[in-house]
């Protein structure tokens, strides 16, 4: 995406290096920082600390550590037993996102066990590029297919701000470029729809206010920040058009792990008749699981999130203690929105309805491994 005249990515292989390059996105908007990640422990840590976070980025990320463990590897007799184990725990860095399992699942299996070391380490390097490749494509097709969304609503609007409200951050920080939940947004504003996003904070790390709102002013696409239990009042008063989120893993029956709260605005759309989509690549469908609320592993965070905020003051970057010293914390990272509570799923092969049918219908080839 374009900032301040510079084409960036929130990831990128280092040409002289061969190392990965990525944007610490714990430090945004306030600083703008770039870290460098040469080992897999590197890229674990990366994961789990969120220098990178969303599920399309964790994927990417995921697959540059399996070719940073393959480059490791220059000892042919040993080089599969080391880069399973490097595996086993890239794979495992952080539970939900499904993105991450599938990235490293498919390196593993286009590495293979023949050929050289040499071989093996430049198989890698093309399979991380190439996942990396379609991940993008796959999230400005989704912009391609939701801006149809957009469009139908401005058509009843018949020129009127369109009011998208978003939580968290599925935008290109998350996605490698366009988003997931931002491309029709991007789409929309760039074929001359006016729209307007309603960007929640999305406590406990404010993910929506720290990153979708700089993504979206760099952009210039007109936003307000609101508190995050603002959007069913919004609802209530015809100030939202539709909501678009995205994901970390949905089923292939229908239910969405998105960021904490995420179910809470499918339960305001629906009382208020607002239609609430969710937009994913193909990559994110869990095709085993049946049951999200049930089966999805939810992500237990450091309480600390959730007692301290950080933030910049006299232009220094601190943190600050909100509750009483002694006070306990909670603190799960997602929820789970019911299939039911789904308008519609946006993916890069179209809109589907959120059922089983309708998902196999767009993605058959993954629906007949079940």
């Amino acid at each position: 995406m374009n900032v301040d005249g510079k084409n960036l990515r929130p990831i990128w292989l280092e040409e002289g290096t061969g190392n990965i390059k990525i944007i610490d996105q714990r430090k945004l908007p306030h600083e703008f920082s770039v870290v460098e990640l040469d080992t897999p422990e590197a890229v674990i840590t990366a994961i789990r600390e969120m220098y990178v976070r969303g599920a399309p980025l964790i994927g990417a990320t995921g697959a540059y550590g399996v070719y940073l463990a393959a480059r490791k590897c220059m000892d042919e007799r040993v080089f599969d037993d080391v880069l399973d184990r490097s595996c086993r725990d890239i794979r495992s860095a952080r539970p939900t996102a499904v993105n991450l399992a599938w990235a490293v699942d498919r390196m593993q299996a286009s590495i293979g066990i023949t050929g050289t070391a040499s071989e093996k380490i430049d198989r890698a390097r093309r399979e991380a590029d190439r996942i990396t490749e379609e991940e993008t494509e796959n999230c400005r097709r989704i912009g391609e297919h939701g801006l149809k969304l957009v469009e139908a609503i401005a058509r009843e609007k018949r020129g009127s701000a369109i009011n998208i409200l978003t939580h968290c951050n599925a935008g290109w920080l998350a996605c490698i470029e366009y988003g997931t939940a931002t491309a029709p947004i991007y789409a929309a504003a760039k074929s001359g729809i006016d729209v307007h996003v309603w960007v929640d904070e999305t406590r406990p790390l404010n993910q929506g206010a720290r990153l979708t709102a700089w993504e979206l002013g760099k952009a210039g696409i007109p936003h307000t920040l609101i508190a995050d239990n603002a959007g069913g009042h919004l609802m209530q008063h015809g100030m939202v058009d539709m909501v678009i989120v995205g994901t970390d893993r949905t089923t292939h029956t229908g239910d969405v792990a998105n960021k904490i709260g995420t179910y809470l605005k499918a339960l305001a759309a629906r009382d208020n008749g607002v239609p609430f989509y969710v937009a994913l690549p193909g990559s994110t469908f869990d095709w085993q699981l049946t049951d999200g609320l049930a089966q999805i592993p939810i992500e237990e965070r450091d309480p600390d999130e959730v007692r301290y905020v950080p933030g910049l003051k006299d232009g220094k970057m601190t943190s600050v203690c909100i509750c009483p010293a002694d006070s306990p914390a909670a603190n799960p990272a997602f929820d789970v929105t019911p299939a039911r509570l789904v308008t519609a799923f946006i993916t890069e092969r179209g809109v589907c309805e959120a059922t089983p049918e309708a998902i196999a219908g767009l993605f058959p080839e993954k629906a007949g491994h079940r």
